[in-house]
């Protein structure tokens, strides 16, 4: 997953920046055309569903059936797109909900 990052980090042909996020964190970010492309072709992964944060950004969730990858993608109304977090082991619920207390 580390070398997932790493690669998503490196991806907007040198025009990447870096963003701390607290002690510990960092945030990839580029255009949105790039990071889009980049998740589509190396990962597989394809938008399943996103929303607007009042009207200053969209979180969208990336992610393939095939690799089982998913991202978390937050885009500004400049264009700007950052990876908010990456993982593995993607399952899709069909929308269902999962009962309160209930692990699945």
């Amino acid at each position: 997953m580390l070398k997932r990052f790493l690669s998503i980090s490196a991806l907007a042909v040198g025009v990447v920046t870096l963003t701390s996020i607290g002690a510990d964190a960092q945030v990839a970010c580029g255009q949105r055309d790039a990071v889009v492309a980049k998740l589509g072709e190396k990962y597989g992964e394809v938008r399943r569903g996103g929303g607007l944060t009042g009207s200053t950004a969209i979180f969208e969730v990336w992610a393939s059936d095939a690799t089982g990858t998913w991202t978390i993608l937050k885009t500004t109304p400049d264009g700007l797109s950052c990876v908010m977090a990456v993982g593995d082991g993607w399952h899709d619920d069909g929308g269902e909900l999962s009962k309160v207390g209930d692990p699945a």
